[in-house]
């Protein structure tokens, strides 16, 4: 089966082309630097000829609103019709759990909108929500760092590592469509500044994490379970401590 992965170089990109790989499929994974832009269209056509399935994996360059909203769009009108010539028999894309859930949130709009185009195509799909990567706690307590205090919003959080988001994305690939969304999550759920602090201890950072009502979110205002699946998802395995042993036995 030949399988494209748009965003086949990035984190978890580059997890299910190995994954798909060691099953004995023919991958191609599509990226700028391999000739394949999805923004100018540029090598999309080559890289769906005869392809079954294509998944967007794929992020836009930058977090910033505009920019984002954008790249969704654009990006995914030139993949969604390319692959509707090459006859790709299923489109399955990554998104995010809450993303309907946090209308301020600028990025989460962008996502919004991918998914829109996705389901208005015609094209057999899965969307895959999943929560936040535990490889991005530290993104994450930088960008909410004020003078040495980490400062969360109220609510949950049930990170996943990219491992598992891997694992389940080549595991829909050849799944049948759902023409709908699957979610998936973390094994663990946990106030989000508890998460937080106990990744920062582990990897003796001396920040002070506190809650903080009027803290957002990379911009958005969350609720208590903004941030997880209110109905059924599919659990990872790795725990945050597990993750942080194998982060320190791969390092």
């Amino acid at each position: 089966m030949k399988i494209v992965v748009i965003g086949g170089t990035g984190l978890i990109g580059s997890k299910i082309v190995a994954i798909l790989r060691q099953g004995g499929n023919e991958v191609v994974a599509a990226s700028r630097r391999g000739g394949v832009n999805t923004v100018s269209g540029e090598g999309l056509k080559e890289a769906m000829a005869g392809a079954q399935v294509v998944i967007d994996v794929s992020n836009a360059p930058s977090s910033d609103r505009q920019a984002a909203l954008e790249f969704f769009e654009t990006s995914g009108r030139n993949i969604l019709a390319t692959e509707t010539a090459a006859r790709v028999r299923h489109h399955v894309a990554l998104s995010i759990v809450g993303v309907n859930r946090v209308p301020d949130q600028g990025y989460y709009r962008a996502k919004i909108a991918q998914e829109r185009l996705i389901k208005a195509s015609n094209l057999p799909y899965t969307i895959i929500r999943s929560t936040q990567f535990l490889e991005f706690l530290g993104s994450i307590a930088d960008a909410s760092t004020d003078g040495g205090i980490v400062r969360l919003p109220l609510g949950l959080l049930q990170p996943i590592a990219a491992d598992d988001v891997a694992a389940f994305v080549a595991e829909v690939a050849f799944a049948k469509p759902r023409n709908g969304i699957v979610e998936i999550a973390g094994p663990e759920r946990a106030p989000f500044n508890e998460i937080v602090a106990r990744y920062l201890k582990a990897i003796g950072d001396p920040r002070k994490v506190v809650k903080d009502p009027e803290a957002r979110y990379f911009g958005g205002r969350l609720e208590e379970k903004s941030l997880v699946p209110l109905g059924e998802a599919r659990l990872g395995r790795v725990y945050l401590e597990g993750w942080l042993r194998l982060s320190r036995k791969g390092a």
